[in-house]
């Protein structure tokens, strides 16, 4: 007769051959085998240390391509804004009358205006007065609006209402219309009016962004935490607000900034920008308009140039706000 099936005996036959000193090392190989499966205590102990806000927002920006190509581009733009002479030797108001509308050709390779003057070396010298607006605009842009945007947001009461009434006021005013009222009165061939017009009518875009920012900011409970330990309002706005609220102005402010370059460029196409002899984009393509048909080259020559400045600050501006919020990504 066979003998009956006892289950204890194949436990021990099962177990007797490992021994304590068996089992002690099953148990460390299962160890090490879970420690170096994905998600385990090695791999997590591995892992980067958690990055803030801006390191893992330049984490992302330098792996992004639309950044690195409208940052160089941007750069390209800023340097020859900075040092036109290198690139273009010529004075861009040395005008030969006899010259006009040539086409491209040794010496003049863009060709010649009406005016017998270098498309080209015009071209090279308008970006520093489209740049110079631009930045200038956007700084005093983003300055005036944080401030007031980032006061109204935190104390609110009377100082919220007056400043949502008036930012409701100047949104009120056509741009377009503002810059023909308020150019027109102005006698000034430098970039400073245009500038000051461009903050008058702008910061109340960024102070609306920078409020919303703040009020979201302070309802933190690190936020909570500083004034309950007796934290000035001054401490917290400066400390704690402030920076956790400051990426939404920036990724609008970057995007302003092409606006703004294109705003200088229609104003000056209707005459009341940037005037004469200050070399901009504007100007020549407004000169230029007239004479399209039988001339083009002196028309796309500027305007290409401020097409792809205005593209590069806004394909910026795209990138920085997908590595800013972390729900584009």
């Amino acid at each position: 007769m066979p003998e009956a099936y006892d289950p204890d005996d194949i436990s021990k036959e099962a177990i007797a051959p490992t021994g304590a000193g068996g089992a002690m090392d099953l148990a460390m190989s299962e160890a090490e085998t879970l420690e170096k499966t994905p998600g385990g205590p090695e791999d997590t102990g591995a892992q980067e240390k958690a990055r803030s806000l801006w390191s893992d927002a330049w984490h992302q920006l330098r792996r992004n391509p639309v950044f690195i190509i409208s940052s160089l581009l941007i750069l390209f733009l800023i340097f020859i804004s900075l040092w036109p002479s290198l690139l273009a030797s010529g004075d861009p108001n040395s005008c030969r009358l006899s010259q006009a509308h040539q086409s491209s050709g040794p010496g003049h390779p863009f060709g010649t205006d009406a005016q017998g003057c270098d498309v080209y070396t015009r071209t090279v010298y308008g970006a520093r007065a489209s740049i110079s607006v631009g930045i200038c605009a956007t700084l005093g842009v983003a300055l005036v609006g944080s401030v007031m945007g980032g006061l109204a947001g935190f104390f609110g009461g009377w100082w919220d209402a007056l400043l949502s009434r008036l930012t409701d006021v100047f949104f009120a005013i056509p741009v377009i219309l503002g810059g023909l009222v308020f150019l027109s009165v102005v006698v000034s061939s430098t970039i400073w009016p245009v500038v000051g017009f461009i903050i008058l009518l702008g910061w109340p875009q960024i102070a609306r962004i920078a409020r919303g920012a703040v009020i979201t900011a302070k309802q933190n409970d690190y936020v909570q935490a500083a004034r309950a330990l007796g934290a000035s309002n001054s401490r917290m706005l400066l400390r704690h607000v402030a920076p956790n609220a400051v990426a939404p102005v920036i990724v609008v402010a970057t995007i302003a900034l092409g606006t703004y370059i294109a705003l200088e460029a229609t104003l000056s196409y209707l005459g009341v920008g940037l005037r004469p002899p200050t070399v901009s984009w504007g100007i020549d393509i407004s000169n230029a308009s007239q004479y399209i048909r039988n001339y083009p080259h002196e028309l796309l020559w500027p305007a290409g140039a401020l097409s792809i400045t205005v593209l590069a600050f806004i394909m910026l501006g795209d990138a920085v706000r997908d590595a800013l919020d972390p729900k584009l990504r």
